[in-house]
């Protein structure tokens, strides 16, 4: 715990996962988490990142390799790190099991207790990783963006098995957010709308001022009552893992600068990028500014 404030331009919490990711091209182990996927995409951007999350700690490399990114990393240890296998029979990105053998703790809202941060970024992996209270208590930190990941929520384990239930908090939880990340499948789910422009006014409805809102195609943006949609660019999907993480993490750091229409860009640019590689995004500023001139600078989005 720091004992001074220190200032950031995003805090990114959700607790680690050690993933097993099963693919048709083989099997792999990584060190995933949403926190872990979104900061990495907000430091590379250019902002001054930090991350709280909860692990054991036979797992304290994951922690030195955070801070060897330059972004700093607050842990918070708990007797077992999140084990978590995802299983993708097929190439379609929406489409997996999840499977979980032994979860970490919640991250509670005093964790944050002298950082500050013009915004607050929540990936979790699973309900009651954070908990409704955590959002009610940022909220009351004046001129913060709060956003959150909507998996953390509607994901629940029975058993070893992550399935979908419905989210009665679902909420009480919007109406303190300023972004909320979906994918469609989560959004099908959660509001009964196929049309992903319609889930996305839905959520909307119910608080949330922004929404991003990945789909196998790309991603949507809703903003101010409009909607901008962006295809994604991805020359392979070695990298699908942490997809909506890298989105939802870039889309928030340029928002700290830029109106909606334009960080959906380079959301859909560093998301794009990040999936054609496994592990937290990594290309230079410069290959995300050419790939956005390339893809997305050609007028309307």
């Amino acid at each position: 715990m720091p004992t001074s404030s220190k200032h950031y331009d995003v805090i990114f919490a959700g607790n680690y996962t050690k993933d097993t990711i099963i693919t048709p091209d083989g099997t792999r182990n990584v060190d995933g988490g949403g926190m872990n996927y979104a900061a990495h995409a907000g430091a590379r951007l250019g902002i001054k990142a930090a991350v709280v999350t909860r692990l054991a700690r036979e797992d304290e490399h994951v922690v030195e390799a955070i801070r060897s990114s330059g972004i700093d990393c607050y842990p918070f240890y708990s007797p077992a790190s999140t084990l978590m296998t995802l299983e993708y029979k097929t190439h379609d990105v929406d489409k997996r099991n999840l499977y979980v053998t032994s979860t970490a703790e919640t991250i509670q809202p005093e964790y944050l207790d002298g950082l500050d941060a013009k915004a607050i970024t929540v990936s979790p992996s699973i309900r009651g990783e954070v908990e409704p209270e955590f959002f009610e208590a940022m909220r009351k930190r004046n001129g913060v963006i709060l956003a959150a990941d909507v998996q953390g929520f509607v994901r629940v384990l029975r058993g070893e098995a992550l399935v979908y239930e419905p989210w009665e908090d679902m909420e009480r939880v919007l109406q303190n957010l300023n972004i909320l990340k979906s994918d469609a499948v989560e959004a099908q789910f959660l509001t009964g709308e196929s049309d992903i422009e319609k889930a996305a006014k839905f959520y909307a409805e119910l608080g949330a001022k922004e929404i991003v809102l990945t789909h196998s195609a790309g991603v949507l943006i809703h903003a101010d009552g409009k909607f901008h949609h962006y295809k994604f660019h991805s020359q392979s999907m070695a990298g699908r893992s942490g997809r909506g993480d890298t989105c939802l993490g870039s889309y928030t750091s340029m928002r700290l600068s830029l109106p909606p229409v334009e960080a959906g860009k380079w959301a859909a640019a560093a998301t794009s990028l990040k999936v054609e590689r496994p592990g937290p995004f990594d290309r230079p500023l410069g290959e995300v500014k050419d790939f956005i001139r390339q893809h997305y600078d050609h007028g309307s989005a």
